[in-house]
Formats: structure tokens, C-alpha cells, sequence
């Protein structure tokens, strides 16, 4: 070998190691333990404090003050499968912000922020998410009839202690790998929009971390909260024949419908009597005069 040989390979090497710690670096003021994990939990940030390394996986980023995520972020950092943004101040999330047709996302942690609603199709196509905990939210109080469509692997679902009166059973029958459900804390209230989910959460009680008697509602009348372990579905029996506001609004319309029938009905009646006299006069005028 020529002398300048080595000199070559420490050449190459260097630019090899140059190139691969700019692949990695770490943001300021985050914290990198290993090529795969960026900390930036409890650093007072306002908002996400990227680039990330592009092959980042866990993500570390609660306790902070973020109030926004971009909308294309999963599509920069799709290896990504460890998320945690607990305690910090989002307020509400966009469609599909934290879903992508590749996203390789397993946990999300969005506990303890400001979220008000979890609209349909947050979550559409994070189909490898297995635990996502909305938990501790207490001003949210609407999740959409789809919001977890599509989360067919999902087997935890945190809803605890948010600001939820009622939730729209259709929300939780697309989960079918569900295995925990955490809905405590939340000011149910037992009314006759309660009455469907109170039913499923008698069918899939199982799910339920503190059971039936770790939720309670309010009742209507006094205001107390009881413990859904001390209800059955005959407690709302009275709601069984309860009309929805669909069906109230097809009732009056059937009744105007008919009412204006009914009219319509009569002057063509009326009309036609009219006509009929109008001309039996006519003709006993002109046998009058016939008979003259």
C-alpha cells in the first residue's frame, strides 16, 4: 500500500462521521440520548423546536407551553411511534394532523392540555396506533360520532377527567381491538342521550378500568350523582319512547303536509259545487224558457 493510502480512509471516515452527526442532530435546548430518542420535556417551549432528526422515533415533548403541531408533521417524521405531548396548551386539533397513510405511530399522549373537541377524522388513517390518551382535558366536551375511525389496532383510550356529558356510541364501535376505556371523572349526565351509551358500557364493562362503579351521572331531577353500578337499563325506560328532534320535525311537517292537503281538499270540493250549481241553474233556466 502507498503511504497516502491510510491518509485516504481517515479522510473518508471522517467525512462518513461529519455526515452521520449532522443526520442526528438535536435540537436546541432538547436533550438526545440515542440516535432514536429526542427529549425536549419541561424546556418552556411555545412551540415545536425542530428540524428533528428525520428518523426520529421517540419524541419527548410534555411540559412544555405548545399551543399548535403543523399539519404535515407526521409526514416528516414517519418513523416516528413514540409521541408524548402531555401538559402543554393545545386547544384543538386539525383532521388528519397526526394521521398519514404511513405513519408508524403506536403511542400518543395528549393528556392534560386545553382541547375543547376531538372532531371526526383526527386520527382516520393511524392505523398502527395501539394507546392514545386524551385524558385530563377539562374543557373538552364533544368528540365526533368518526373521530376514532380507522383506529382498528387501538387497544387503550384514555377519556378521563374531561369535561364529556354525554358520548356518541358510534365513536366506540369502530374499535374493535379495544381492550381499556378510561371515562372516569367526566360530569355525565343520565339523560335519555345517555341511555345508548349506558347500554354499551353494560355490554363492555370489561373495558372498564374501575368498572361500572368507578363512573357516576347526574340525575335529572335532584341533581346527585349516583354510580352507574346502581342503574339498569330500566332506568331509562321513560326515554324508549322518546322522540329525537328529527323525529319532531317530521312530525310537524306531517301535519302541515296534511293540514294544507286538507285545505287543498276542501276549495276543490267547494269549487266543484260551485261549478255543479252554477250549471244545474243553467239548465233549469233554459227549460223555464223552453216551457214558455
Amino acid at each position: 500500500h502507498s503511504p497516502a493510502a491510510p491518509n485516504m480512509t481517515t479522510i473518508l471516515a471522517l467525512l462518513y462521521s461529519t455526515m452521520l452527526s449532522r443526520g442526528h442532530t438535536c435540537p436546541s435546548r432538547c436533550l438526545c440520548p440515542d440516535h432514536h430518542t429526542v427529549d425536549c420535556s419541561g424546556r418552556a417551549l411555545t412551540h415545536l423546536p425542530g428540524p428533528f432528526p428525520l428518523n426520529v422515533r421517540r419524541l419527548l415533548l410534555a411540559n412544555n407551553w405548545i399551543s399548535w403541531i403543523p399539519s404535515d408533521f407526521l409526514l416528516l417524521y414517519s418513523d416516528l411511534v413514540y409521541l408524548d405531548l402531555r401538559n402543554n396548551s393545545l386547544s384543538q386539533l386539525e383532521p388528519g394532523t397526526l394521521s398519514t397513510p404511513f405513519s408508524r405511530l403506536v403511542f400518543l399522549d395528549l393528556g392534560s392540555n386545553n382541547l375543547t373537541e376531538i372532531p371526526s377524522g383526527s386520527f382516520g388513517e393511524s392505523r398502527s396506533l395501539i394507546k392514545l390518551r386524551l385524558g385530563d382535558n377539562p374543557y373538552l366536551s364533544a368528540v365526533g360520532p368518526h373521530a376514532f375511525q380507522g383506529l382498528s389496532s387501538l387497544r387503550e383510550l384514555g377519556l378521563e377527567r374531561n369535561g364529556l356529558s354525554d358520548l356518541d356510541v358510534s365513536a366506540l364501535e369502530p374499535l374493535a381491538s379495544l381492550r381499556t376505556l378510561r371515562l372516569e371523572g367526566n360530569p355525565w349526565e343520565c339523560s335519555c342521550r345517555f341511555a345508548k351509551l349506558f347500554a354499551w358500557l353494560t355490554e363492555h364493562r370489561d373495558k372498564l378500568p374501575t368498572g361500572m362503579e368507578g363512573l357516576e351521572c347526574t340525575l335529572p331531577l335532584d341533581g346527585g350523582r349516583v354510580p352507574l353500578s346502581v342503574l339498569s337499563e330500566e332506568s331509562f325506560r321513560e326515554c324508549r319512547g322518546t322522540l329525537s328532534l328529527a323525529d319532531y320535525l317530521i312530525v310537524i311537517f306531517s301535519g302541515i303536509s296534511v293540514s294544507v292537503a286538507a285545505i287543498l281538499a276542501s276549495f276543490f270540493l267547494a269549487s266543484t259545487v260551485h261549478c255543479f250549481q252554477r250549471i244545474s241553474k243553467g239548465g233549469k233556466s233554459d227549460e223555464e224558457e223552453g216551457n214558455d
